[in-house]
């Protein structure tokens, strides 16, 4: 397994490099094939503290977007520019910890099947009581839209493959969303509790206002776009070449795999 390890930074001076240090140090070389900063149009010293160290890191990369796009915006900037084919994603804060990316690595399915994403679950989360409090009201609510299962969707450590992430539509905050997403485009997700650290340097860039109103509108959106995909099963597949490979079964590994085939089709009506 050769990871990318994707980590979106805004106005992080001060945790940015710290983290990107911890990340050599607790990723084994074997397996860290690279490490992707995405500076999301920081004003403060981030940009400086992540060059910094590119001397020191053949493998970091720096990519900065011309203008601020958010965190969806910048992992998906990070994904498409990734040179392997598992991605692991961290915030920039430095509450995650770098060591659980080889923790959730175990719980991926083997050979490219399920499950395809590991999410991190937070334990004694870190933070103030109404962030806290929000949070949990905010995935029951999700879950009660979605019916998506994921008990930590905010938490910013997962693992994931490249290829099923590509498969998913793009939209600003589909980060907050992944785990519903990666249900409806098929995939099996696997939890595994994570660390949770303090914050160390700077604020968190989002309020609970800001985020419950956003929140809400996007539910509506991705709860229309869940009821609206429709991925059909790929029961046969078969050509003049000798390396064709029919399939009548249509059962649960044919459709395993035939992943690389799947197309989502949006419903008419």
């Amino acid at each position: 397994m050769r990871i990318s390890v994707v980590i979106p930074a805004f106005n992080e001076e001060g945790n940015i490099g710290r983290l990107i240090e911890e990340t050599f140090a607790q990723v084994p070389e074997t397996a860290l094939g690279e490490v992707l900063a995405i500076d999301d149009g920081s004003d403060d010293g981030t940009g400086t503290e992540i060059k910094a160290l590119l001397t020191k890191y053949p493998s970091l990369r720096y990519l900065r977007h011309g203008r601020r796009g958010g965190q969806s915006a910048a992992l998906r900037t990070g994904v498409l520019a990734a040179r392997f084919p598992f991605i692991a994603t961290m915030d920039g804060d430095g509450q995650n910890d770098p060591a659980d990316i080889m923790r959730l690595a175990g719980r991926l399915g083997s050979q490219g099947l399920e499950p395809a994403v590991a999410a991190g679950i937070r334990a004694g989360r870190k933070g103030p009581g109404s962030r806290k409090a929000a949070s949990r009201f905010a995935n029951w609510i999700r879950d009660k839209v979605l019916a998506d299962g994921c008990p930590d969707t905010g938490c910013g450590i997962k693992l994931y493959r490249r290829d099923a992430y590509l498969e998913l539509p793009y939209f600003t905050s589909m980060h907050r969303y992944l785990p519903a997403l990666f249900l409806t485009y098929g995939h099996e997700i696997a939890y595994e509790a994570v660390n949770d650290r303090p914050r160390l340097r700077g604020a968190s860039k989002y309020t609970n206002l800001g985020r419950a109103l956003i929140g809400l509108y996007d539910l509506v959106g991705v709860s229309w776009l869940r009821k609206r995909t429709l991925i059909p099963p790929v029961a046969e597949d078969v050509s003049g070449s000798s390396s064709a490979v029919s399939f009548d079964g249509g059962g649960k590994e044919d459709g395993r795999a035939l992943r690389a085939h799947k197309r989502s089709v949006i419903q008419e009506g």
